[in-house]
């Protein structure tokens, strides 16, 4: 009997191990190289139809896609979590062959599809994964408010919107015409969506929410989130005059929280819009959505939860603040707006919306608080990979080097480099102009472009030197007789301006790698505000 006991929990323990590694999502992450079948595609819309069942952590429903095919093909390609079961698929109303290679579905028709528009509908069930460390590793979380009520998010960046629905995930190709949300749940409960609420449908003991966005939207921003919801509204008026609604959808048990929070808001838009230009998705809503994990930057409906779900603010001057919640908005332009052509590009995401923490700090408490924020994002580097280590790069690989601090410490470095006017000018103008936002997708090589042609200076040579190398500027300062000194660097990438603080003050000086003569009553100190990333040799 003992035995027996031993053998079948053995057997158990096998069982719930091979469970777990088949639901295991750790190797999943989004982009990398373009496969030849997806880059034939040009994704449209999509809509996805769901039936959210709460009890048993399962999602049942389709995804349809429209598309435009470039050439003609006898195999669609796409992406989705190999768990959730495809239960059929019809291309233009007519039902396809399929097969599945791990996360991949392919669709067959010897007749083959044609170039242009193609409608494909996806039809499927399951288990979503469970997010293990939102929002950094994703999936579903199935929580509960302390009142009890179910209370269910996504988070899906680093792994695509397939951990939960069929798409070309690959962040070069968003949906032009935008992404449409039927998401069914039981009745008493609220769904946070991207764009719009256009109806809410009661059949039974059920609803549903039909959310509308016309915008193009990246992928990983077409979720959803659930709970027992109170919604506090208010108008914004934009820098252009726009009026936008802005909307908190927080559990009905923090409402005493809502108003306080779209102040914040409203604060922090103004703030925003001064640096880099309107609102972008003025045409639908500024959106809020709680949820019980640090938030993240879902288009028109970014989420908010510092910790378990909770509000947690700290004074920045006399300013109530919250890192997160300003961080994920500020995404809505750098991220939502201008939104990176490949991962290997994300430091223009995280980077320059880190930048705006200090912009932020700037507002809030004067150049001591810029300068302030900028020692701490340079204490944070950690300078073991280039912030740009190649092309073509899933989300993984280019997540976990400096993107975040080192990114926006080069814009530290750049606004130095070219003067506040250029530099700012030049800045919402990377956020603004249709070349480089919305349908169109920028690179590492688009922005240095900008900025040098703005400058009248041809600053790829620092770029490179910061973002693709992890070289310091070395910099040598010797004494060469009584009160004189010398100063160049060794690995210049292009002759700069320095500051050198002296006995008798501040003095700037072109330094290249040739010997520059200084006086002072002390040792000279270069870059003594710190603008640039360098190591300094004083004999």
């Amino acid at each position: 009997m003992k035995y027996k006991v031993i053998a079948l929990s053995f057997l158990m323990f096998i069982s719930s191990s091979l469970i777990a590694q088949d639901r295991d999502i750790s190797h999943m992450s989004s982009g990398g190289k373009l496969k030849p079948l997806q880059a034939n595609m040009d994704i449209r819309h999509y809509t996805l139809a769901l039936d959210v069942d709460i009890p048993n952590q399962s999602i049942n429903g389709y995804t349809e896609i429209d598309l435009v095919l470039n050439l003609p093909t006898d195999t669609l390609l796409f992406d989705l979590v190999h768990f959730l079961d495809v239960t059929a698929i019809s291309t233009n109303q007519k039902r396809n062959r399929f097969y599945r290679e791990g996360d991949l579905i392919y669709i067959v028709d010897k007749a083959g599809f044609k170039a242009g528009r193609q409608t494909i509908k996806i039809e499927y069930n399951g288990k979503p994964p469970v997010a293990v460390n939102p929002p950094w590793k994703g999936g579903f979380s199935w929580k509960k408010d302390n009142a009890g009520n179910p209370w269910v998010v996504i988070n899906c960046q680093l792994e695509g919107g397939k951990v939960y629905y069929p798409c070309k995930d690959h962040p070069s190709d968003e949906p032009d015409e935008g992404a449409e949300l039927f998401i069914t749940v039981p009745k008493g409960l609220t769904v946070a969506g991207p764009g719009l609420l256009q109806n809410v449908l009661t059949k039974k003991d059920k609803q549903t929410f039909h959310w509308k966005t016309n915008y193009t939207i990246s992928n990983y921003c077409i979720l959803f989130d659930i709970g027992k919801y109170a919604i506090a509204k208010r108008i914004y008026t934009t820098i252009e005059g726009n009026k936008v609604p802005m909307e908190f959808y927080v559990l009905e048990e923090d409402k005493a929280n809502a108003e306080k929070i779209l102040d914040l808001r409203e604060r922090d838009t103004r703030i925003l819009e001064k640096y880099f230009g309107e609102y972008p998705w003025a045409k639908e809503k500024i959106g809020i959505a709680q949820v019980p994990n640090p938030g993240m930057e879902h288009q028109t409906m970014i989420t908010y939860g510092d910790k378990e779900g909770k509000f947690i603010l700290k004074k920045v001057g006399n300013y109530d603040y919250s890192a997160n919640l300003f961080h994920e908005f500020a995404h809505e332009w750098f991220a939502n707006k201008v939104t990176n052509k490949d991962w290997a590009h994300m430091w223009i995401q995280e980077g320059i919306t880190t930048y705006s923490e200090a912009l932020f700090c700037r507002e809030a408490n004067g150049d001591r608080g810029y300068d302030s924020m900028m020692v701490v994002l340079k204490n944070n580097i950690r300078n073991q990979k280039p912030v740009v280590q190649g092309e073509v790069m899933s989300s993984s690989e280019a997540y976990y080097s400096d993107i975040y601090p080192k990114g926006a410490f080069f814009m530290h470095t750049l606004r130095f480099v070219l003067g506040d006017d250029v530099f700012f000018n030049t800045l919402k103008k990377l956020a603004t102009a249709p070349q480089y936002t919305y349908n169109n997708f920028v690179t590492t090589d688009d922005v240095e472009q900008l900025f040098s042609k703005a400058s009248g200076k041809d600053l790829k040579p620092l770029f490179d030197f910061y973002l693709r190398t992890t070289k310091l500027l070395e910099i040598t300062v010797k004494q060469t007789g009584f009160n004189e000194y010398a100063i160049r660097s060794e690995n210049l990438p292009m002759p700069l301006t320095i500051d050198i603080l002296t006995g008798s003050g501040t003095e700037q000086t072109i330094l290249t790698d040739k010997w520059i003569k200084i006086k002072s009553s002390v040792p000279p100190i270069a870059d003594p505000k710190g603008y640039f990333l360098k190591t300094v040799n004083s004999n």
